[in-house]
């Protein structure tokens, strides 16, 4: 890519260049009307779930790319001059094609350096150059511009597509591409016209910066300088340029709503095209809906998918199948709610879970596929809650929950919730809806009874909450914003095997907190573990919308302070002024996906009224079942004004080292050094058996 781009040149081709007939522009229009294609296709603003309109535009371009009669071609070259193989010698007089050996050569070497290869070569033709400049010109003017769609509507010109080429019964669009062709796309997307353009003439064409700037200015770029410095923002991976999702002329076809073609025809003949657009638009049933309401048309029939979208077939489970099963998850939970037996609120569920229209909001927690069931699912609950009627379904993958307004049709929304391999703990409860701060849950059949509590308060009494057919009323949700955090409120469940915490993370399935060792904790209930959570809880926030499962948190050492109550991070002063011993927790979350554990090692000075986190990773097996270890250090100022690093390494740590900005090493698993403010030190510990353990983060 050049650093320094031309100047300005003329908005018009040159009259110096050589005169084109149509003839000898139409040969080169059907010779590379593959690649013509291509690059209108590529010129013109993309637009979500519109790629078949742009199909059409792209070829209506190139089709009428023709001049009228004799017409000067731009002076700049088809393309750039290659240094092997030589150049192919296109006689405008007969349009003989260059020599066949030459073409080889030229094709291998562009498949060596992974551009797009083409079946014919514009080489210093001048039909290709001026029928390729009509196309840029034509492209960039298809630009959205609300002037010129002023000027359109007042001259009275048609808005693309043209008239031609029009398809008929069928929707026409390029094959799907892969993540880097996603990625270049939503790239060009934020271009401009000129330099979407300038980007693609460089890698589509390979021509150089400054015949890309004369093709942009004599297609009427009013500043196209400026389009290829904006080009130079997208990375160069012209290779892409070649992939089948770029390819208007390699398409798929799929059939339009028939069901509602049909509809259209019928009511035509029954009453006339007025009645066909009032029908469409108003003709729906009493409730408001379609019959696969938000959904959008279908594109495949066959018995598996009918058979998926049937309620007549969804899996209802006995009331009482889990006091009898070998397995205590979501496969054994009953159908409920008021409208578990409403065939049309069930089949638009699944209707749209197959096919979400436009309309649908969709979410899913990460590493959760959010497409349509494999077979008929399970009913887990159908019924209203507040102002949405909602349908929980589960396919043994996944939780997926359904919503719709009680009034109107304004959309409707589809979450899903990976929850594969769920234990007792782990099916304890579903999020039915939050609505002003406040949750509704559907507990599990074997929950007894329910209550809820502020973690920040161990000491305090738990609320009771009544459960009407498993439902309980609003409970009012954890802080989940940024600011400070006064409480936190999660949700205690009882059952025949102990008592729990759960707590909303934004997600359909709440995490289960517990307490202790890796491999030894225990369920966060009573005050030993839910002191232990208190001062650590409001730390939950930052693991919210990351499909966690249990978060457990570990007192795993006490460390003395050496000076009065400290001013540094996390710590207050002392009570009574002495140092006293500040507590190192690290907290877990696991997530359904298996991998994205967070870990966060935090330090609490006495009378601090919660943590602070010292050190945070990712995906590391530390202070987990596979390695309960855990290694961390903070700089400390004590009331006297000295700064320390302390370092806190859990049992079975031998010794601890400093090494960078602190240096020392003590035996034992405790580390107080003092330092400079600002000085950053490496941590290593050794362990009983001789095993190494680096500080976390």
């Amino acid at each position: 890519m050049q650093s320094q781009h031309a100047a300005p040149r003329p908005a018009s081709p040159s009259p110096d260049g050589p005169l084109v007939d149509v003839g000898q522009a139409e040969a080169a229009l059907v010779e590379h009307y593959p690649r013509l294609v291509r690059l209108a296709y590529l010129m013109l603003p993309p637009k979500p779930g519109d790629r078949g309109r742009r199909v059409l535009t792209a070829h209506a371009l190139v089709q009428r790319a023709l001049p009228r009669g004799r017409t000067a071609a731009p002076a700049a070259p088809a393309r750039p001059r290659r240094s092997a193989g030589g150049r192919a010698a296109h006689s405008a007089r007969s349009g003989r094609r260059a020599d066949r050996t030459d073409r080889t050569e030229r094709t291998d070497q562009a498949a060596r350096a992974g551009r797009p290869v083409w079946a014919g070569d514009g080489d210093g033709d001048p039909g290709y150059a001026l029928v390729r400049l009509q196309v840029v010109r034509t492209a960039l003017r298809a630009g959205p511009s609300r002037r010129r769609g002023a000027r359109r509507r007042r001259s009275g010109l048609p808005a693309l597509p043209p008239p031609l080429p029009q398809v008929w019964g069928l929707r026409l669009f390029p094959r799907s591409g892969g993540a880097g062709e996603l990625a270049l796309e939503q790239r060009l997307s934020a271009l401009s016209g000129p330099a979407r353009a300038a980007w693609v003439l460089r890698g589509l064409e390979r021509l150089s910066d400054d015949d890309v700037h004369a093709v942009l200015t004599d297609a009427g770029a009013a500043d196209a300088a400026g389009a290829l410095r904006e080009a130079d923002r997208v990375p160069a991976e012209y290779r892409l340029l070649g992939s089948p999702a770029f390819d208007p002329c390699a398409l798929q076809a799929r059939p339009p709503d028939l069901v509602r073609r049909r509809r259209r025809l019928k009511a035509s003949l029954a009453a006339g095209a007025a009645l066909v657009v009032c029908g469409a638009l108003f003709g729906l049933p009493d409730d408001g809906w379609a019959p696969d309401g938000a959904a959008a048309p279908p594109y495949a029939l066959n018995r598996s998918a009918q058979a998926a979208l049937d309620p007549g077939k969804l899996t209802r489970v006995s009331p009482a199948a889990w006091k009898t099963s070998a397995r205590t998850d979501f496969s054994v939970w009953p159908a409920r709610g008021d409208l578990a037996g409403d065939t049309a609120l069930l089949r638009r569920t699944l209707a749209v879970w197959a096919r979400p229209g436009e309309r649908v909001r969709v979410s899913a927690t990460p590493g959760t596929p959010s497409g349509g069931p494999a077979g008929p699912p399970q009913l887990l609950y159908a019924g209203t809650v507040d102002n949405a009627r909602v349908v929980v379904l589960h396919d043994g993958l996944r939780i997926t929950r359904y919503a719709e307004p009680l009034d109107g049709t304004g959309g409707a929304a589809l979450d899903f919730a990976r929850v594969d391999g769920a234990d007792r703990a782990g099916a304890s409860a579903l999020v039915l809806g939050r609505a002003d701060g406040n949750v509704r849950y559907l507990t599990a059949p074997w929950v007894r009874s329910a209550g809820a509590r502020d973690l920040r308060e161990p000491g305090a009494d738990t609320a009771g909450l009544p459960l009407t057919g498993g439902v309980t009323p609003p409970v009012a949700g954890p802080v989940l914003k940024s600011g400070s955090c006064a409480s936190w409120n999660v949700l205690e469940l009882t059952d025949g095997t102990g008592t729990r915490l759960v707590t909303d993370l934004g997600e359909l399935v709440p995490a289960v907190l517990t307490a202790g060792r890796p491999g030894a904790a225990r369920e966060a209930a009573g005050g030993e573990v839910s002191r232990t959570w208190s001062p650590f809880a409001c730390s939950l926030a930052s693991m919210r919308s990351a499909g966690v499962r249990s978060v457990n948190a570990w007192a795993f050492a006490e460390q003395p302070l050496p000076d009065a109550g400290g001013t540094g991070p996390g710590s207050s002063p002392a009570p009574g002024g002495g140092g006293g011993s500040a507590s190192w927790v690290c907290t877990r979350a696991e997530t359904w996906r298996g991998g994205g554990s967070r870990v966060q090692a935090q330090f609490r000075t006495p009378g601090g009224p919660s943590g602070v986190v010292a050190a945070r990773a990712e995906d590391v097996p530390q202070c987990g079942e596979r390695e309960p270890r855990v290694l961390a250090g903070v700089l400390w100022k004590s009331g006297a004004g000295t700064w320390y690093l302390l370092a806190a390494g859990s049992r079975g740590t031998t010794s601890v080292t400093a090494t960078g900005g602190v240096e020392g090493t003590v035996r034992g698993n405790l580390l107080t050094l003092e330092a400079e403010q600002g000085a950053r030190a490496d941590l290593e510990g050794t362990l009983e058996n001789g095993d190494r353990v680096s500080g976390l983060g």
